[in-house]
């Protein structure tokens, strides 16, 4: 029998070129599925700019390899999971209820391990990395509380997320334990968040600011991450503990790690404002700033249209206006062309005009009664010459991308955490002093005497290496650590889970530098360029501006509304996670919900979810009455709906916040927000996940209320 053995085993080896054609193959499969997966959405926005916009792609091979290297990164990341992580969580879930840990009875540990679990696998998300990003373009002035949170508040607002999920995982398994329906949590969470964001809306300008993030934040946290262990660990746990009573195995976790990530945000912006730890006019060191208390809040608008103002006027006055006094964004030929003519004419050549940029003034004590335009000052005004018409930069590869940085941040994988940056506000190379906003110290505090012109705070640049490292390495650690040591059970197919988690960090890797390369570049620029339709904008990174598309600015906008709409609708479907959420579905209702109904639903309810967060930035609404009063609707679609349709009907929207669809949305929103003047372009992903529970919960009851098999009572007739 051994001899039968050895040579069956002589028989099976195969040689190198085999092992690495296999491999390809495989490879090649798996980058397909993923190519299958984002295809429809990379095309059409590349079609609605090119065609409709008729503006080119800026950097294109750039934004092209960093599509390519998601594409990769994706593949790795989902194998990494599908081998490591996934079936960890569900070893895990399914051994907790059965066994103690250190004498701890059962239901504590997986209590513990829940909250663990949700915590790190958020830290592992990736679009966490994408929220921590947008920060950069908030004015602090406008937003000083939303500015504070995503800059020098980052890290905690990333610790405030995975709390959140942590506690939504844990009372998820709580949940499993005791059978508990999951009505009378969405009934609190809901009414909570209700109350909480009319009080925000309505006490102070700017909580109101941090509504936005809040609410997108439910759906940033689950990700391709949090969603398939937070699954499998539910899955493991109700098969130990269900009765058999209930056919939702599983569900309902997904509904509450989106909930409780928006109150912990909340949280953390209601605890920074009442005890002042945040940015306002009256923190900043500049006397300037000091001096226009609550004005101070609005300036940049009202001193950029005066700075201008006076600039037009000491140009036709003077003319002759000296290289130091003006900020080229133009090449050198044109700088000498328009020079030789402002000494010749005292105006600037045809095509071409004045923008400034203000970054210092004064408001005399009679600005804040009412004259402001006659009192203010600008002192530090720059005068930038640019293109009336459009110019798309030359080069192929954004200069300012730093390889080195994005991949391994030069290698510094422990930053400090109180490290000094520099914040150069006028942008002339050297941090002037007077620049800074204020300091935190390593106790703390807060110090406002600093004049240095450097801000100390939270340093989060962390390369996609180390950001990869940091995010999965801790999370696989805790789940061998409770296995092995706590459970004292050796894990399955090591050598698979070993490859797992280098998958896993491979792919983040990969999938966090083809982010920043790629996939936030084109939704900025798409975002931003899409205002084109209804109003006059200098498109993203290119000299000179353009008209708008349409005479009417209403028109404009609702084609900036339908690109939203078709964008979410095609998106949604490309989603891999929907695809299995159908197929699950079908099975629980037994037919009676068909997968492809429920994947209309839901890409209907995201398209018009993102049509309405366009909507919302392109007018400039209000984000609680487009959030409060569908909520409410959803009251009571939950009230009259079965346990079964809502708890799939209230995870499809976490479900379907996938990979590609948040870090797109994310950076085309900041892009609209950026380029219509909007405070912040935060909101869309909020009302993309309300959109599909309303239309799932509703095609739910559609379904519910058809007779039961319509064919036999049709023929039965026939067969008596």
């Amino acid at each position: 029998m051994s001899t039968e053995q050895s040579s069956d085993s002589k028989k099976l080896q195969l040689t190198l070129q085999q092992k690495l054609g296999i491999l390809l193959s495989f490879s090649k499969d798996k980058v397909v599925e993923q190519i299958q997966c984002v295809w429809f959405i990379i095309l059409y926005l590349i079609v609605f700019q090119v065609l409709v916009l008729g503006l080119p792609i800026v950097y294109s091979l750039m934004i092209a390899a960093g599509i390519m290297i998601v594409i990769v990164g994706l593949a790795f990341f989902m194998e990494g999971l599908r081998l490591g992580l996934m079936p960890l969580g569900e070893t895990l879930g399914s051994t907790l209820p059965r066994k103690k840990i250190l004498g701890i009875p059962c239901l504590p540990t997986s209590l513990a391990f829940g909250f663990v679990l949700g915590a790190f696998a958020t830290f592992a998300e990736p679009a966490i990395g994408v929220l921590r990003a947008a920060g950069a373009g908030v004015d602090p002035t406008a937003a000083p509380l939303l500015w504070t949170i995503l800059n020098t508040g980052a890290g905690l607002l990333v610790n405030c997320v995975g709390v959140g999920v942590g506690i939504a995982v844990l009372l998820g398994v709580l949940r499993f334990y005791k059978g508990w329906s999951l009505k009378p949590f969405i009934y609190a969470g809901v009414v909570i968040l209700s109350c909480l964001t009319l009080y925000m809306q309505f006490s102070d300008d700017r909580l109101k600011h941090v509504l936005g993030l809040a609410w997108d934040c439910g759906a940033v946290t689950t990700g391709p991450v949090t969603v398939p262990l937070v699954l499998a660990l539910g899955i493991g746990v109700c098969r130990i503990v269900s009765t058999g009573g209930s056919s939702n195995t599983g569900f309902g976790v997904v509904t509450l790690a989106s909930l409780f990530p928006i109150l912990a945000v909340m949280c953390y912006a209601l605890y920074l404002f009442e005890t002042d730890n945040y940015y306002f006019a009256k923190h900043s060191t500049a006397k300037w700033h000091q001096d226009a208390g609550e004005y101070g809040k609005n300036y940049s608008k009202d001193f950029q249209k005066f700075g201008e103002l006076k600039a037009q006027e000491k140009i036709e006055s003077e003319g002759g206006v000296g290289e130091n006094d003006l900020a080229w964004s133009l090449s050198i030929e044109e700088r000498k062309l328009i020079q030789k003519h402002l000494n010749q004419h005292k105006s600037l050549p045809e095509g071409y005009t004045i923008k400034t940029k203000v970054s210092e003034g004064s408001i005399l004590p009679s600005a804040l009664t009412g004259s402001e335009r006659e009192n203010v000052q600008i002192k530090g005004a720059q005068i930038y010459v640019v293109r009336e018409g459009y110019k798309a930069p030359d080069a192929v590869w954004d200069p300012n991308a730093d390889m080195a940085t994005a991949f391994t941040n030069k290698l510094d994988f422990f930053p400090n955490t109180f490290r000094p940056q520099e914040v150069d506000k006028n942008n002339n190379g050297i941090v002037d002093p007077g620049e800074d906003f204020y300091s935190i110290e390593a106790d703390g505090s807060i110090n406002y005497s600093q004049t240095d012109g450097k801000l100390t705070g939270p340093d989060q640049d962390r390369g996609a290496l180390e950001g990869a490292i940091w995010a999965i390495v801790p999370l696989c650690t805790i789940l061998l650590l409770v296995l092995i040591v706590g459970l004292r059970q050796k894990p399955k197919h090591m050598d698979e889970l070993i490859i797992g988690i280098a998958c896993a960090v491979i792919g983040m890797c990969l999938f966090n530098l083809g982010i920043s390369l790629g996939l936030t570049p084109l939704g900025e620029q798409l975002g931003g360029n899409v205002v084109s339709s209804f109003a006059s904008i200098q498109p993203w990174q290119s000299e000179g501006f353009i008209d708008p598309m349409f005479h009417s600015s209403t028109v404009g906008k609702c084609l900036a509304i339908l690109f939203g709409f078709i964008l979410g609708y095609g998106a949604t479907l490309a989603e891999p996670a929907l695809n299995a959420l159908g197929a699950t579905v079908e099975k629980i209702t037994v037919g009676a919900f068909k997968k492809n109904l429920l994947m209309q639903a839901v890409a209907t309810g995201v398209a018009l979810g993102i049509g309405t967060g366009v909507a919302k930035i392109a007018f400039n609404l209000e984000l609680w009455y487009l959030l409060i009063p569908p909520y409410a609707m959803l009251l009571v679609l939950t009230f009259i709906s079965s346990e079964d349709f809502v708890n799939f009907g209230w995870d499809s929207a976490g479900v379907t916040t996938g990979p590609i669809t948040v870090p797109l949305v994310l950076a085309m929103g900041l892009g609209i927000g950026a380029k219509t003047g909007a405070i912040d372009g935060f909101g869309v992903l909020s009302l993309a996940s309300v959109g599909p529970i309303i239309t799932v919960l509703t095609v739910g009851l559609l379904v519910r209320k058809k007779p039961k098999n319509p064919t036999s009572s049709e023929h039965q007739p026939e067969a008596a």
